[in-house]
């Protein structure tokens, strides 16, 4: 089977490349010919993803929470590679709690992370989007589709990524520019194996969200990702695409 090469002389810029999704795109993107600007609050986290990648790397710890900080880092991919041709917005945080108990600082850090990040960093690509007629795609979830009991922040900024996606693709649409979001439901990351919740929910109020077969996978997002981004999706813009085994189906 020959090897694919849809990304030979793409440059692409990944948040949350140290772990999960974001680590599967970057060993997806590398297998298929990428140059990789990869970020992450992690370190240690990127310094391993960066060791097993055959590919040109340059890897960046990012608070993508911080507005200055994701415009540097957009500004340091073009310094490094004169060009940007994708944006995947992959970083995020999810917490488990009693609406009326969350607090001011972890609304802020989740709203930050999840969405104010995608804004920050989608704001300093586009004007080298256009150049390239490259692409975003953003993580949403299918949270950001249908509601979820405990998980009011996560939910509110994941529908607001979905938003904001839309928004973006029919502004810049005639610019060349499309964007896309990936929904996933429960993939076996980190982020969902470190999952905790207080010890008083009733769990049968997030029953529905439950895979009716098995979790995905990593690499079965990261497969949804690479597709959105291709030239083989040039005519899919805008789109939430479900990535949750028929979950939000019915």
């Amino acid at each position: 089977m020959a090897r694919s090469i849809r990304f030979e002389g793409k440059v692409v810029f990944i948040t949350g490349a140290a772990s999960g999704i974001g680590r599967a795109c970057a060993e997806r993107y590398a297998a298929e010919g990428a140059r990789l600007y990869l970020c992450d609050i992690n370190e240690a986290g990127l310094d391993d993803t960066q060791s097993s990648l055959a590919t040109e790397v340059h890897t960046r710890v990012l608070n993508v929470s911080q507005s200055g900080e994701c415009r540097d880092a957009i500004a340091d991919c073009i310094e490094r590679y004169g060009q940007l041709d994708v944006l995947c917005n992959i970083a995020g945080i999810a917490m488990t709690h009693h609406f009326h108990d969350i607090d001011d600082e972890a609304w802020d850090r989740i709203v930050g992370i999840n969405l104010s990040s995608v804004m920050y960093l989608s704001r300093a690509a586009i004007p080298h989007l256009k150049e390239s007629r490259g692409n975003i795609v953003n993580l949403a979830s299918i949270a950001g589709v249908m509601g979820q009991a405990y998980t009011s922040a996560y939910c509110a900024t994941k529908a607001a990524v979905v938003m904001l996606t839309k928004s973006i693709a029919l502004e810049y649409a005639k610019a060349g520019i499309r964007c896309n979001a990936l929904c996933p439901g429960g993939v076996q990351t980190p982020l969902v194996q470190k999952f905790s919740a207080p010890d008083d929910i009733d769990f049968t109020l997030m029953s529905r969200y439950m895979p009716l077969n098995d979790m995905a996978e990593a690499d079965d997002a990261a497969n949804s990702v690479l597709f959105l981004s291709s030239d083989e999706a040039r005519h899919i813009n805008g789109v939430a695409l479900p990535l949750d085994g028929g979950v939000s189906a019915g």
